[in-house]
């Protein structure tokens, strides 16, 4: 992102760009007209992360902007995008830092993460090893600032209070929390992340049965979907996410959630009667009657096997970070399913990137 691009004056004639070339995308998959979910103009973004940038005996957040075949160094004042405790702490920070040797000795990287409920965490990345004076120093800095505080180098790894934060806020009148774990993938921006939940909710309200969700990482949607739902079947690979999700599901009371960390080709391979999975010989695969299928899939999109496996759902629900393979996704289906249902999420303001929901139901 180029932070000359950060205007909110322009907010609305760039969403209105992305939308028209979002609608010309699926010119010919009848599309209906989405629905248009807007971020916040400014202090949207609940993680940044920023290069330590040391000259002439002081030290600076930086960034990098492409300049022909090489990149330009941008130091950085402020982020208008990153929400107020970020922006509010960058500055106070960055001062303290460059006061102690010990704290920005080959100091590299700094990443921040904050919450909607008020938690901020703050991971201070080096090109050394950490002893005990880092540790002291840090612990001061953590205490003085009322951080998480977290110390990486190659191989290293050093906690100061928590490696997550939990976030919550209020969706339908439920409050939901999530378990959000360094390095693990969050929602940047939390704002847009509700209307997403909300959305995604209104769409199964009367779906009924069962709900199979592929790459569920901590259990965002799962926790907002399931009681919609008899019971749910959710697959992620990763482990840190797993685990938050089971984290996710014990403090929102979601019970009616089986968890399984398995690949989308192998939980296809599954259900296609192929080989059996140690990992699912506690699944009654048989009892579950599925109703919806819901997928956040990576940039990637769905692959062939996950493309048939979707054949066999009467609804699919399916949210996108990449307008092009959700096009060649949802024409693949075109045979079997039609578009009853579209909205656009404007997660990354003043960017080309822009997130949306299809809800797919069978042909009559």
């Amino acid at each position: 992102m180029s932070l000359d691009r950060i205007d909110p004056a322009q907010y609305e004639s760039q969403l209105a760009d992305k939308l028209a070339a979002f609608k010309a995308d699926f010119a010919g998959l009848g599309l209906p007209e989405p629905e248009v979910f807007r971020s916040a103009p400014l202090h949207y973004r609940m993680r940044a992360e920023f290069r330590l940038w040391h000259h002439g005996g002081r030290i600076d957040y930086a960034m990098f902007e492409s300049a022909g075949d090489s990149k330009k160094v941008v130091l950085i004042e402020d982020f208008p995008a990153a929400a107020k405790p970020i922006c509010d702490l960058m500055p106070r920070l960055r001062d303290t830092l460059q006061e102690s040797e010990v704290l920005k000795r080959k100091l590299f990287q700094v990443e921040f993460l904050a919450t909607h409920s008020g938690e901020l965490m703050v991971c201070l990345v080096y090109h050394r090893p950490l002893g005990d004076d880092w540790v002291e120093a840090a612990q001061a800095l953590a205490d003085r600032f009322g951080v998480q505080l977290i110390g990486r180098s190659r191989k290293q790894k050093i906690v100061l209070g928590r490696d997550w934060l939990l976030e919550s806020f209020e969706l339908d009148g439920r409050t939901l929390r999530y378990q959000q774990i360094e390095g693990s993938f969050t929602q940047p921006n939390v704002g847009v992340n509700r209307q997403m939940l909300g959305w995604a909710s209104r769409q199964v309200a009367d779906a009924g049965g069962d709900l199979l969700e592929l790459y569920c990482g901590n259990g965002n949607f799962t926790i907002a979907l399931a009681p919609a739902f008899d019971k749910v079947l959710a697959t992620e690979v990763s482990k840190s996410s797993v685990r938050a999700a089971h984290y996710n599901l014990d403090a929102n009371g979601v019970d009616n959630v089986t968890m399984v960390r398995m690949s989308s080709d192998e939980i296809s391979d599954a259900l296609a009667g192929g080989r059996e999975y140690r990992r699912m010989k506690e699944v009654a695969l048989d009892s579950y009657r599925f109703s919806t299928l819901f997928v956040d899939p990576p940039r990637s999109g769905l692959d062939a096997a996950t493309v048939e496996l979707a054949r066999g759902f009467d609804r699919i629900l399916y949210i996108s970070c990449n307008p092009v393979t959700l096009r060649d996704n949802v024409a693949a289906l075109q045979d079997t399913h039609e578009i009853a249902a579209a909205a656009v999420f404007d997660q990354f303001p003043y960017t080309h990137h822009l997130e949306s929901g299809l809800l797919l139901k069978r042909r009559a």
